[in-house]
């Protein structure tokens, strides 16, 4: 595994597990609350990842793709739970 995958895969593990601690154990009514926090935790993660790696090129396209496919991974979490009931 390349350096830029380890730098970005960290991220997408943190929004997944936060999708399904938030679908295990949070209320009904706060589940929307909570992805929210879980997003803002990924994209804090992304920037300290990207930013301890301290190499610039590709910077961009790293945070872009750690944050684009935690947007992802919790947009499937929100259609599940809107479709779970």
């Amino acid at each position: 595994m390349s350096w830029q995958a380890a730098s970005v895969i960290p991220v997408w593990l943190i929004a997944l597990a936060g999708a399904i601690v938030i679908g295990v154990a949070s209320p009904r009514a706060e589940y929307f609350t909570w992805l929210g926090v879980v997003m803002a935790a990924a994209v804090i993660a992304t920037f300290a990842i990207q930013l301890a790696t301290r190499r610039p090129e590709g910077f961009v396209v790293r945070a872009m793709a750690s944050i684009g496919v935690s947007v992802v991974i919790l947009a499937g979490a929100s259609g599940i739970a809107l479709l779970g009931g």
